[in-house]
């Protein structure tokens, strides 16, 4: 793969990567019914099968307001899922303590949690919401203080009350210290403008009530695609994942998404992709494919 050096903005907002750590994936669940001898030409696994993957926060900085999308699984696994919880989370899921984390990469663009204003999660799957609460003095509480958190109803309903296939991917630690709070605003639906330039759309095929984020300005878009694009691998309509709850549902939103996208000349953020920040698309064949893909610059 090759890859394009980018300083993206979109109107009053520079367009920040900020990693948050890299972890490990069943290759299968990723890809779904994709056979393995295409998947792993683009994303080769390990000994167990499990592929490398970044879960990757944007956030969006403008003089008024520097918002984050989402907060990646966080690191004090122990603290907030308990020892034995703790420990196993971060073995299965190939967690390690290297690299950089939510924390590092806002310090390495001049910023700290007190800066942040608002976070926008997609979902509240601990690889989304992890990183945004955290454990002081035996206790966890907000990881943003003066932020507001925006999620939607059905998806905060969704965690509270997970069926059998998400039960593993929903932890009350990411979201009741934001209840208790008073931090986090409920959405029901899409919303224009949720924040200036800023709007949310939803999409229930992944889970129910995910939004992904479309950031637009002076004829510019940026989609932050959360898990209906998990990684540029994803772009082809019938490359979804196993944990996706419905897959033709999915496969749709998907299509809706991208054809939009490749007709304006959208930018593309992947959470997942350990390779790619970004990506522009087009269509081809009847499909869609990657046009050209980016590394977005830090400000630092």
């Amino acid at each position: 793969m090759s890859f394009s050096p980018l300083h993206l903005t979109v109107g009053d907002y520079k367009a920040l990567p900020i990693p948050t750590g890299i972890f490990g994936l069943d290759g299968g669940s990723m890809f779904g019914t994709v056979p393995k001898v295409l998947w792993e030409k683009t994303n080769p696994p390990d000994d167990q099968n499990r592929i490398p993957m970044e879960a990757r926060a944007l956030l969006l900085v403008s003089a008024e307001r520097k918002v984050l999308i989402d907060c990646g699984n966080g690191g004090d696994f122990i603290a907030k899922y308990g020892e034995r919880l703790g420990t196993k989370f971060a073995i299965m899921y190939n967690v390690g303590g290297d690299g950089p984390n939510l924390l590092s990469s806002l310090k390495k663009n001049g910023y700290s949690p007190e800066d942040i204003t608002d976070v926008i999660l997609t979902h509240l799957h601990f690889d989304h919401a992890g990183g945004g609460t955290t454990e002081k003095a035996g206790q966890l509480i907000p990881t943003f203080p003066k932020a507001t958190y925006y999620v939607q109803r059905r998806n905060l309903e969704t965690a509270k009350n997970p069926n059998l296939r998400e039960k593993a991917s929903y932890f009350p630690a990411n979201f009741e210290p934001l209840l208790a709070a008073g931090k986090l605003q409920l959405l029901d639906g899409p919303v224009k403008n949720l924040l200036p330039g800023i709007s949310v759309e939803v999409s229930d095929g992944h889970t129910q009530g995910q939004q992904v984020v479309l950031v637009q300005a002076e004829g510019k878009s940026l989609l932050y695609c959360g898990d209906v694009v998990p990684t540029s691998s994803h772009v082809r309509s019938a490359w979804i994942m196993g944990y996706d709850l419905n897959p033709l549902q999915i496969i749709e939103e998907k299509r809706a998404l991208l054809a939009r996208a490749a007709k304006e000349g959208w930018y593309l953020f992947f959470e997942h992709d350990p390779y790619a920040d970004s990506a522009q698309v087009m269509e081809e064949k009847g499909d869609f494919a990657v046009r050209e893909r980016f590394h977005l610059q830090h400000s630092m």
